[in-house]
Parts: C-alpha cells; sequence; structure tokens
C-alpha cells in the first residue's frame, strides 16, 4: 500500500531540551474555519504548548496559529484551547500516568498527512538543571568527535 507523504509544519526543538521523551502518540487535531490554511502556510508556533485531559477529552492548551491573512471577519481565536482526536482507552491510560507517576503531555511535532493535521505528542519527564547541562556536554563532545572524525575538518 501507498502511504501518503508527510509534511512537517513545525517542530518544538525545545522539548528534547527540557524533558525526557518517555513516548509518542500521534493524534488529530480539531480545527475551526481558517486554522487549517494558517497551517499549511507554516504560521503554527508550539513552543509553550502543552496538552491536558479535562471532562474526558485530551485538550492543546497555548498553541499559537497565526490568523489567516485573506480570513476577514471568519478568522479564527489564535491561542484558542482546541480538541485533541485519541481513542478513549489512550486518554484514559495518558491521563492515568500524568496523573499518578508525574508526566507531562507535550506536542513534539506538527505535520501533515494527506491533507490531514495530525500532532506528534509526547509523554516527558522534566529535566532537571543538571540534566541539561549533561546534555549540551554531550552534544558537544559528539559534534566534537564528528568533526575529529571527518576528512573535511582535519587540516
Amino acid at each position: 500500500m501507498n502511504n501518503p507523504p508527510v509534511k512537517i509544519i513545525v517542530q518544538n526543538r525545545r522539548a528534547h531540551h527540557d524533558y525526557f521523551i518517555e513516548d509518542s502518540y500521534e493524534c488529530g487535531i480539531v480545527l475551526k474555519g481558517t486554522e487549517i490554511k494558517s497551517i499549511r502556510s507554516g504560521k503554527v508556533n508550539l513552543q509553550d504548548a502543552y496538552c491536558a485531559v479535562k471532562n474526558g477529552e485530551m485538550l492543546i492548551y497555548n498553541m499559537h496559529i497565526s490568523p489567516y491573512e485573506k480570513g476577514n471577519i471568519f478568522n479564527h481565536v489564535p491561542n484558542q484551547t482546541r480538541k485533541l482526536l485519541l481513542h478513549k482507552r489512550e486518554i484514559v491510560r495518558l491521563s492515568s500516568k500524568v496523573q499518578k507517576e508525574g508526566y507531562t503531555l507535550i506536542p513534539l511535532a506538527l505535520y501533515l498527512v494527506g491533507g490531514l493535521a495530525k500532532i506528534k505528542l509526547g509523554l516527558a519527564k522534566g529535566k532537571k538543571l543538571q540534566d541539561k547541562r549533561e546534555t549540551l556536554k554531550e552534544k558537544a563532545m559528539n559534534q566534537e568527535i564528528r568533526k575529529q572524525g571527518n576528512p573535511k575538518y582535519q587540516e
């Protein structure tokens, strides 16, 4: 079978810096009006977004979708709360992990699959300052090793 092409719109790079990502889930998102047109043009910010369960529904907060330029009076509110589409058992499993084990749900990426907007959710635990420093040290060491092994960088 042919899989539809995936077009990544935006990634939350800061998520991997601030959190340990334990698991990830793909879910749909309920959009209104001109939101999909703004998403297709790349006017989305996931920087401060997070997810929570309320009344048995998964909701995403603080995801900024800029108003569509040609949207006139039918434009949407940029920072409104949006519903995510997950199976009921997934919502129950995720909400229990968030409540009992201290995890957080954060969006890692927003992408289009065959014309439909999907969000990749990460089940994450927060990093402490020391962990962030260690991550930066590892990243710098790996970069140095790559430079030493690559003949292009050698003098």
